[in-house]
């Protein structure tokens, strides 16, 4: 029997989010025999725990005798069972200082860390993830955000309606006006921010058209990191020599801060690559570019003026332009950038999201966890186990140990 333990969400801010939906745990227990399902009690899931209990799932609070532990978000220090096995996103393998403590308490307690961030097919191509949902979310956080700033339409939080379905309806009796939007990336939280567009009926134009017309309908350009960045000498794009060296490519975006109403960040980014502009360029008179939607939140990142996450509860700051101050948002005024950073936008939709993340979870994961020997994803994806790294993460010595 291989016991499969569901934690409680306790990070704060709170996270509607389960990795397995009450069906998808009734499911695999039919589908395997040998993986019995233990859910520990919770008041703020998206479903309830009644809901489990329906489908004949154990609920339990003392999950020490589970052979895996599945959660979303990090796991506070505190509540971490020795020697255990876990999934969730650590956020640590960039070394993010704030996640430092938990780094250190998963060596002293010796847990085996698959982070959820890690597991990769042989290609390399991430398994699991929420980019999508964010996606979904972040670009109608954006609408709603323009709507809100100049009063021209009205769109309701994401995280008050039932489900996507829900959230779909709302747009059927807006009376969309005149805006041009760059959605930038071209991965799954670009798949998301697109789907929006497609939803909402937004009529998509290449690249010429978006900087030389004037519209009057809803329109968007697509940018992805072959339009977005440039090698400086020779302006020519490649995508292994971007990653590469990033360092020797400049990134044209500023003349769409020209022209564009609404930009929906989607892009991946590290510190060695170009930002779209700089800070002093929102000063430039011609910059028109007034909503943010930076669903990827890079602080200080590909959009350098992004100071910092915000709750959902309050999802959108302002930048003065004069004084890159941090002011309230929704201010109708060009004077101002209105910034979304919500950085657990999935957690808005947390029904569509979790029942997403169940089925590649139940796809792909838990087939690893029957293998008789060592899946290589898993260990792949494991960042430490018996109170040390594993060597594809030993690059973490410094951020782990010290």
């Amino acid at each position: 029997m291989i016991k499969i333990g569901i934690l409680r969400e306790e990070k704060i801010p709170e996270d509607y989010r389960v990795p397995f939906t009450p069906a998808q745990c009734k499911a695999i227990q039919e589908q395997y025999p040998e993986i019995h399902f233990v859910v520990q009690p919770s008041k703020i899931r998206t479903y309830a725990i009644d809901r489990y209990e329906e489908m004949g799932i154990e609920i339990q609070e003392d999950l020490s005798d589970c052979n895996y532990l599945f959660g979303v978000k990090e796991v506070r220090t505190q509540d971490l069972i020795p020697g255990k096995p876990y999934f969730f996103f650590s956020h640590t393998k960039k070394a993010q200082t704030y996640n430092q403590p938990l780094m250190h308490t998963l060596i002293d307690k010796k847990i085996r860390m698959i982070d959820y961030e890690c597991l990769t097919e042989e290609s390399g191509d991430r398994i699991v993830g929420f980019g999508k949902w964010a996606g979904i979310v972040g670009a109608h956080n954006g609408l709603l955000t323009y709507g809100k700033k100049y009063g021209k339409f009205e769109l309701p939080a994401a995280n008050s309606v039932e489900d996507f379905d829900a959230l779909k309806t709302t747009y059927k009796d807006i009376k969309w006006p005149a805006m041009k939007i760059v959605v930038t990336g071209g991965g799954r939280v670009a798949s998301g921010l697109l789907e929006i567009m497609d939803v909402c009926g937004f009529k998509k134009v290449d690249e010429d058209a978006f900087l030389q017309n004037d519209y009057e309908e809803p329109v968007f350009v697509h940018l992805d990191m072959e339009e977005l960045y440039r090698r400086m000498d020779d302006s020519s794009f490649d995508r292994q020599d971007f990653f590469d060296n990033p360092q020797d490519y400049f990134c044209p975006f500023q003349q769409y801060t020209h022209t564009a109403d609404i930009l929906m960040n989607g892009i991946y980014w590290e510190e060695k690559i170009p930002a779209y502009f700089k800070k002093e360029d929102i000063q430039h008179p011609d910059f028109k570019m007034n909503v943010i939607a930076d669903v990827t939140c890079d602080k200080f990142g590909s959009v350098p003026i992004n100071l910092g996450a915000t709750p959902i509860n309050d999802p959108v700051y302002g930048i003065d332009k004069k004084t890159f101050e941090k002011v309230a948002g929704f201010q109708n005024t060009h004077d101002i950038i209105d910034i979304m950073t919500v950085d657990n936008l999935p957690s808005e939709l947390p029904k569509n999201a979790s029942e997403h993340f169940g089925n590649v979870l139940s796809k792909h994961i838990i087939p690893e966890i029957l293998k008789a020997g060592r899946s290589t994803i898993l260990q792949n994806a494991t960042i430490c186990e018996q109170g040390k790294l594993t060597e594809q993460f030993e690059y973490l010595s410094e951020y782990a140990y010290v």
